[in-house]
């Protein structure tokens, strides 16, 4: 992807152009809304915040002559970008200026939680609402009673699953941008900054108060803290898989256990919580340390 990088980077027409077409084609193919904010987070890490945001309110602009041309609404495409690349951006700032990746996904999960309590402000039951949206999102050939036993178990905690994912594609976009800018300008530099990835220990004992507050409250406030909560696994996740990668990047097998361990990772998602587990557990264990001592 180095020569999408180079395009990008030839020219703000260029970046717009690269941007806003993205974005509309990630209308039917999801995974290319990554790719989009990559772009306008490479702009911004590379040639500043006023530069970044003039391809961002530029590529929305184009996004929605886009839509009016196809016949999509231009209302909600620009809608969309601005919450597509509104954050990215914010976050290539704070990497760009504090040069600290982690402190980006900091940030990243901040904005996701404002999200959440600013959520539960306007409607204090999110929960019924996600029961009514949550059927429509079902494949049809599911058996009712499974679906509405999922659904009420599920319901109370999906504001958190989906702050999470959207925090956890935004944390991709800046990861992309941020690999392409050091493939063409400091090769290898991504790789050390992410290997490096870790939080200070005061965030895991607030994310254990957390945990602790949703056990022994109830109502919207337990809620609200597990929402949270989840949307904390996002920022482990990655440190979990830095430190998992160091491991298997020291054995013997590493050309095979590193790629196997990522294929495992987008194949099944459930490996993310014992992931997450491995990335808290860092930060009084320092795993990366150890593996390297031993090395």
């Amino acid at each position: 992807m180095k020569w999408l990088a180079e395009y990008i980077m030839r020219g703000r027409l260029q970046a717009i152009l690269v941007a806003s077409t993205l974005a509309m084609m990630s209308l039917l193919l999801a995974p290319l809304s990554l790719v989009s904010s990559a772009a306008v987070a490479l702009v911004t890490l590379r040639r500043g915040a006023s530069e970044g945001l003039l391809v961002l309110v530029c590529s929305s602009v184009a996004a929605g002559i886009l839509a009016a041309l196809t016949q999509i609404s231009y209302q909600f495409i620009v809608v969309y970008v601005l919450f597509l690349w509104l954050p990215i951006w914010l976050i290539a700032i704070v990497l760009r200026e504090g040069r600290h990746i982690s402190l980006a996904v900091e940030i990243a999960v901040l904005i996701g939680i404002v999200g959440i309590v600013a959520y539960y402000l306007y409607n204090t039951d999110p929960a019924s609402m996600w029961k009514q949206v949550m059927p429509k999102m079902v494949p049809p050939n599911v058996p009712t009673e499974k679906i509405q036993q999922t659904i009420d178990v599920l319901a109370p905690y999906m504001t958190g699953i989906a702050a999470a994912g959207a925090v956890f594609g935004m944390c991709l976009g800046l990861f992309l941008g941020r690999w392409w800018q050091s493939l063409l300008y400091n090769p290898g530099g991504f790789k050390q900054e992410f290997l490096g990835l870790r939080v200070e220990p005061r965030l895991a004992m607030i994310c254990l108060a957390i945990i602790g507050i949703a056990m022994v409250s109830s109502g919207a406030l337990s809620q609200i803290a597990w929402n949270t909560s989840i949307l904390l696994l996002v920022l482990y996740t990655f440190i979990g898989t830095a430190v998992l990668h160091t491991v298997f990047a020291n054995t013997k097998i590493s050309q095979f256990a590193v790629p196997m361990f990522y294929i495992t990772l987008f194949v099944i998602p459930y490996t993310l919580l014992p992931v997450a587990l491995v990335g808290f557990s860092d930060t009084w264990l320092d795993i990366r340390k150890k593996t390297l001592n031993q090395s």
